[in-house]
């Protein structure tokens, strides 16, 4: 192996260990229907997101809570020792892709058949932790725009 790809390949390794992913495959729900239940709880803290999905009425809800369970013990698994409230944990992605399609006919008029697809969905939680670090920068960041906006509305006003 070169030693671009084996420094390559330590990186993402290195990365890989902070995230804490849970995998739910071959889901018997349509995507559309899970994304909306996904839709709720991205970038939500876990706590809130698992309050969600326990009172969610959604059909994905409980599958959904038993997958964030999973990436919460994966997070433990990776990290003893170190309380859950220290960590801070969010749901940093959680995405949707359709999965394998059963197809099936149901009858028609006249001879005729109609085609059923009952699909399925593959869906993928990633669990990141919120540094002080990261909240800090983002602060930052929320400043420095602040600023640039003030400084548009001065010469805006100057222009006038």
């Amino acid at each position: 192996m070169g030693s671009r790809k084996r420094i390559r390949a330590e990186k993402l390794k290195e990365q890989k260990k902070t995230l804490y992913v849970a995998k739910l495959r071959n889901n018997p729900t349509s995507p559309r229907k899970t994304r909306y239940t996904a839709d709720l709880i991205r970038g939500l803290d876990v706590g809130k997101a698992l309050a969600i999905l326990q009172y969610g009425h959604r059909e994905a809800a409980p599958k959904m809570h038993k997958l964030l369970r999973s990436a919460i013990a994966n997070w433990q698994n990776k990290n003893e020792g170190v309380r859950m409230e220290d960590a801070r944990l969010y749901v940093k992605e959680i995405f949707v892709d359709g999965g394998a399609q059963l197809k099936r006919l149901r009858p028609a008029p006249q001879g005729r058949g109609y085609r059923i697809r009952k699909r399925s969905n593959h869906i993928t939680l990633i669990l990141g932790t919120r540094d002080a670090s990261s909240t800090e920068n983002k602060k930052r960041s929320n400043r420095a725009k602040a600023q640039v906006q003030e400084n548009v509305e001065k010469s805006e006003s100057e222009n006038k």
